[in-house]
């Protein structure tokens, strides 16, 4: 009896598979690739818009075709990671058929860390008449203090130069308002010792959803957001960082390229010197 119904089990299966060929079998072959072609479509296209079409400029730019925003006001910014520069080429240099108008360069980091390359890369972007700025990359869980006067004790700002800049990237397990008053402390105590407002980096996820307080409206930013054909940051801002795989003469590798939102002369009258609070002792 078990025998019997293993047999007819096996039947029954072998049954089911003929039943399913001769269906497609009997399907007219136009049909069938007609099938076959709507599927790869839906596939296609279900790929494209999940992994392709939103990162479409970064493919661009990880294979030499990027797009930059239209703009002519254009700039980098530089750590020890683009080792050493050739000044001569990059003084010369152009991005997007634009001249290099400025440079901001990583100082320091924390309450202890200098750039390895700072000074020197500082002193050559003045030689060479680059507008030259300097920024922090804030720690939100050291001391604030320690971070700005460290800061303040490294950089020596002069009249040509940018404001200072601080880079917010990490919350450090902060609740957002613990994140928000740490931030404004470092540029309030930066701010009273070169006399100008510093200027803000961020990403623009980060100022959207975390540097959410008006008080921020009072300083410059500087937004990251890229791989994109338009600033999705509607507020005001003066720098987009919009890509990190820029390409400039004089530095071996990737870069991150920088638009100012103005001309040269909006540029020009951010200058330390132009922008000294009233009053201002240093």
């Amino acid at each position: 009896m078990v025998a019997k119904k293993k047999t007819q089990k096996k039947k029954n299966r072998k049954r089911g598979k003929n039943q399913r060929r001769s269906f497609f079998r009997r399907m007219p072959s136009y049909i069938l690739w007609s099938l076959i072609a709507v599927i790869a479509v839906i596939y296609i296209t279900a790929f494209y818009n999940m992994f392709v079409g939103p990162y479409s400029f970064r493919w661009k730019a990880l294979y030499g075709d990027d797009e930059y925003p239209a703009g002519t006001v254009r700039g980098i910014d530089i750590s020890h990671y683009q080792d050493e520069i050739d000044w001569d080429l990059l003084r010369n240099a152009t991005v997007k058929d634009s001249p290099l108008m400025f440079i901001f360069v990583k100082a320091t980091e924390g309450v202890g860390l200098l750039d390895e390359n700072f000074i020197q890369n500082f002193y050559y972007a003045r030689q060479n008449a680059i507008m030259r700025g300097a920024y922090h990359y804030f720690k939100p869980q050291s001391s604030v203090e320690k971070q700005a006067r460290f800061f303040c004790k490294c950089v020596q700002l002069e009249d040509d130069d940018l404001p200072p800049v601080l880079d917010v990237e990490e919350d450090g397990g902060l609740s957002h308002e613990a994140l928000q008053k740490a931030v404004l402390k470092w540029l309030r105590i930066v701010e009273k010792h070169y006399g100008v407002k510093p200027i803000l980096y961020c990403s623009y996820s980060f100022r959207r959803d975390i540097l959410t307080s008006k008080e921020f409206d009072d300083y410059p930013l500087w937004i990251a957001n890229y791989y994109v054909d338009k600033l999705a940051y509607q507020g005001d801002w003066k720098f987009w960082q919009h890509t990190d795989f820029g390409r400039v003469a004089g530095i071996k590798g990737k870069v991150d390229v920088n638009l100012f939102n103005g001309n040269r002369e909006d540029l020009w009258s951010m200058r330390v010197g132009n922008n000294r609070i009233e009053g201002y002792e240093n």
